[in-house]
């Protein structure tokens, strides 16, 4: 690999590390976390396997960040399912 590749590469990480950070607050379906979170983590192994590490730090945080996603997406349904027919939560 070449420095300027190098750059290229930590640039492009970069750039979509602050599209995730910007975009924090939302929540995505399950129907895009699940198969995000299996293709970031085979992708991961896959520059494990070739020891690339501008996408193994890239793919490591997509797994970490979707694995979160999902959490956050089941402890919102489990929240709603709760909630769900106790009518207005400020009667008491």
């Amino acid at each position: 690999m070449t420095f300027q590749s190098l750059i290229i590469g930590v640039a492009g990480l970069i750039a979509i590390a602050v599209g995730w950070i910007l975009a924090l607050g939302d929540v995505p379906p399950l129907r895009l976390t699940i198969p995000y979170l299996i293709g970031s983590a085979l992708l991961t192994i896959y520059s494990l396997i070739n020891w690339n590490l501008v996408f193994l730090i890239l793919n490591g945080a997509a797994t970490a960040l979707s694995a979160m996603n999902l959490v956050r997406r089941v402890r919102e349904l489990n929240t709603n399912a709760k909630d769900h027919g106790k009518g207005n939560k400020f009667q008491d």
